[in-house]
């Protein structure tokens, strides 16, 4: 099997080719140099000239506050070129996997997000990756859709290297305490669309919307505050509702995500975040 990876320098991205070279899989690996995603078409026609089996879009616009500011450029990235990757994917028989979001849905939900909730983005980045969702599962040809949230790794920004650097810089931090969510390692992100993948390679792949997100469900605030009891930090935390710390871009307030599906389609069960931010934490002690 060959896969095709787009994005291959973001956080999952970095993971899958990290797992494919361990587990002697060929990569073609597609970074913001080798194709311009803002133009749909490029995207399409990467695909179109690839040798690879199958294809995972890992690529997004996901500057959030940003996106508001930059929609064309958001719908082109997050909408247009999934959809057209899919697209050619579909035409060459190709199995398609696409990173998607939480931010799909509004957060108003008291209990987990089942992939056949509603969808209904509160924001720029949401509606275009909806889009990219709509247009991926429009293509005819064999796909699945992963909807995560909260992604870390020891790769790129995120949340973890940010209350990293913010721990050690000041004595006390206010952190937002009603948004809540799965934090998510990209590794096991990685392993998860590997999983998937090796079923289609299979002719065993099942088309659709699947949850994959960390548990158990915690605020930023608890989130923050078992970041630094892992690394030795010792910053007060101070417990604000979103209303105090105003962004661009409206955040949901409930991101959990319910994982059932993933888990009896594919036999993956539900990462615990603790674990992988263990792992991320080592990482980042090897590489400082």
């Amino acid at each position: 099997m060959k896969v095709m990876i787009f994005g291959a320098n973001g956080q999952v991205g970095t993971e899958l080719a990290r797992q494919c070279h361990a587990a002697g899989i060929a990569t073609e690996l597609m970074t913001l140099a080798d194709v311009d995603l803002s133009v749909p078409s490029d995207a399409m026609a990467a695909v179109g000239r690839s040798d690879a089996d199958l294809v995972i879009n890992a690529a997004a616009y996901t500057a959030v506050d940003e996106a508001e500011n930059a929609r064309d450029l958001a719908r082109a990235i997050n909408g247009g070129a999934p959809t057209m990757m899919a697209r050619a994917a579909a035409d060459r028989g190709m199995p398609f996997l696409h990173v998607s979001t939480d931010y799909v849905y509004d957060g108003t939900k008291t209990s987990p997000w089942t992939e056949s909730d509603k969808a209904n983005p509160l924001g720029t980045y949401g509606r275009t990756k909806l889009a990219g969702d709509v247009g991926v599962a429009g293509c005819g040809g064999a796909f699945a859709i992963l909807r995560t949230s909260w992604v870390f790794s020891a790769h790129g920004g995120n949340f973890v290297k940010t209350m990293l650097r913010l721990g050690a810089e000041r004595d006390s931090l206010n952190i937002v305490d009603d948004q809540r969510g799965g934090p998510t390692p990209a590794a096991d992100i990685a392993a998860a669309l590997l999983t998937m993948a090796r079923a289609f390679h299979a002719g065993k792949g099942s088309n659709g919307i699947f949850h994959f997100a960390g548990a158990p469900t915690v605020s930023w605030a608890d989130f923050a505050q078992a970041i630094f009891a892992r690394a030795g930090l010792s910053p007060t935390v101070t417990r604000i509702p979103t209303s105090a710390y105003p962004t661009p871009a409206k955040r949901p307030l409930n991101s959990a995500l319910d994982c059932r599906r993933i888990a009896e389609t594919f036999g993956i069960a539900q990462p615990d975040w603790r674990e992988g931010l263990d792992a991320v934490l080592n990482e980042l002690k090897v590489t400082a």
